[in-house]
């Protein structure tokens, strides 16, 4: 259908109630503000609605079959198994039917089909009903990473921090008089602050071509994997970002959720398994942005309850960064269960991991769970790659602690030296140190070992010999080192408790 003769909203209605009629009695009928679901079997048929709008124009079929298709475009990249293909709808408004895809001539209307999913395994529905476990946390934490990892770097004409800004203030403009002043001046000066890290990571290449809508509604758990659907197709600058704009947006949602200790856990994840810490010292700002846009929502909506809602959780993470951050060392033997121990830490104290078995293949090059060869086994832990890993831990833990984000360092440090420069590093930033040994007889530590060797997911390559050798170089933390001893002799239940009994006392 040529442009003069283009549907009109009305003539979209009788279409759609057509399709619906035709496609069976069992066909559900979905209406958003710009597109009309059609539900049929297994399959979702979305529908543009033929509007123009200041952020959109679908006024002629010609932009919604474009629209269609790029729809298409983008969401195959995180949910190939959801997003099927663009189809014609061939006919009239009033005797429409659906094409094949290559059936392009004649066509009045175009729609995309999915694939239906389960509503119940919706990130967001998990999360209300206290079913989204530590598990899908992690797995989300590796999907988003690794989605974004894989993305080139966008145009030079995308990204500008002028451009954030502009967002930024177009949410308190929506807002109006319910916009809090104080979250107003706080992103400006949060902006102010940030800016030249905004630039450097455009030139970094950290401004892609993300999924920007990625709140926990647009994840879905398909057999036990997330995955990110329904990102923004219809204007390119909400989705040519940086990148810690997408991962604020899960960190945010899951905030709002009443789920700050998996808001945590996702961030160190998700920086841990990407190697991105530096930018999580965006992730203030863009958590408050993403906050208030769920606000801005919120009020179009008419829904007061949730409008409040949404403004405290700004005002939340708006005091993310701490004047006086917290550095913490987990320390201690092979097997003593410093990385578990660092995990509940940092999602009671609100932290970073990073974690020396990682940083040290990262550096080699290496995936976390990649199993060296024996010439790579003697490079990756002589003296030489040692040195080099405890500086990079050194050098992302203070990224972390300048920007006013407390960090768990999670390493070995069985040497003097290695703790008191960890303990320097902290005074140079003005920070607290705190140093937590975790200790297990050596029977413990060898039968765990054991049981993590033969399961071959963990990041760690410490074997009985590593062990053995620790024993004997190993220089236990002196009185005027402070450490606080914890026990990780029990169940995985028991160790918990007392993390979150050290929590409290720190």
């Amino acid at each position: 259908m040529d442009s003069a003769r283009d549907l009109t909203l009305e003539q979209h209605r009788t279409m759609v109630a057509a399709l619906q009629a035709t496609l069976g009695p069992q066909t559900e009928r979905i209406e958003t503000h710009i597109s009309t679901l059609l539900l049929h079997g297994g399959f979702a048929d979305k529908l543009r609605k033929p509007l123009s709008l200041p952020f959109l124009d679908f006024a002629s079929a010609a932009a919604r079959r474009r629209d269609c298709e790029e729809e298409l475009r983008l969401n195959r990249r995180t949910a190939p198994q959801l997003y099927l293909e663009v189809r014609p709808v061939r006919g009239s408004p009033e005797a429409p039917r659906i094409g094949e895809p290559d059936e392009s001539d004649g066509a009045i209307d175009w729609l995309l089909r999915m694939r239906r999913f389960d509503n119940d395994q919706l990130l967001d529905r998990l999360a209300t009903h206290g079913a989204l476990a530590d598990g899908d946390i992690d797995a989300l934490a590796s999907c988003v990473a690794d989605f974004h990892t894989a993305l080139p770097a966008s145009p030079a004409a995308w990204g500008d921090p002028a451009g954030v800004l502009a967002w930024a203030r177009a949410n308190f403009a929506a807002l109006g008089a319910r916009a809090p002043t104080d979250l107003h001046d706080w992103t400006e000066r949060e902006f102010e602050r940030i800016a030249p890290l905004l630039a450097l990571r455009r030139a970094q290449g950290f401004v892609r071509e993300g999924h920007g809508d990625l709140h926990l509604g647009n994840i879905v758990r398909v057999d036990g994997e997330p995955l990110p659907f329904d990102g923004i197709e219809f204007n390119p600058a909400l989705r040519h970002t940086d990148t810690m704009a997408d991962a604020a947006f899960v960190f945010m949602d899951l905030w709002r959720h009443g789920l700050p200790r998996g808001a945590w856990r996702f961030a160190s994840g998700y920086a841990e398994r990407g190697g991105d810490f530096a930018g999580l010292a965006l992730l203030p700002f863009f958590a408050v942005y993403r906050a208030l846009v769920r606000a801005q929502v919120a009020a179009i909506r008419s829904d007061d309850d949730a409008l409040q809602r949404d403004l405290r959780v700004a005002g939340a993470l708006a005091h993310l960064c701490r004047p006086r951050p917290l550095l913490l060392l987990t320390c201690g033997l092979s097997g003593s269960g410093k990385s578990t121990v660092a995990l509940e830490l940092l999602q009671g104290l609100g932290a970073v991991r990073v974690r020396s078995d990682v940083e040290r293949k990262r550096l080699a090059g290496l995936a976390a769970t990649a199993r060296p060869t024996p010439e790579q086994t003697a490079r990756l832990y002589g003296a030489a790659m040692t040195r080099r890993t405890y500086a990079r831990l050194g050098s992302l833990a203070g990224t972390l602690l300048a920007a006013g984000l407390n960090v768990i360092v999670d390493a070995a440090a069985l040497r003097r030296h290695e703790r008191d420069d960890l303990r320097a590093l902290a005074a140079l930033h003005g920070a607290d140190f705190r140093l937590v040994e975790c200790v297990a007889p050596e029977s413990v530590l060898r039968a765990r070992i054991a049981r993590r060797a033969a399961a071959g997911l963990d990041a760690s390559d410490a074997g009985q010999e590593v062990l053995s050798l620790q024993l004997r170089v190993c220089e236990i933390p002196a009185s005027e080192e402070a450490a606080l001893r914890l026990d990780t002799d029990a169940d995985r239940a028991t160790v918990a408790r007392r993390c979150a009994a050290l929590v409290r006392r720190l």
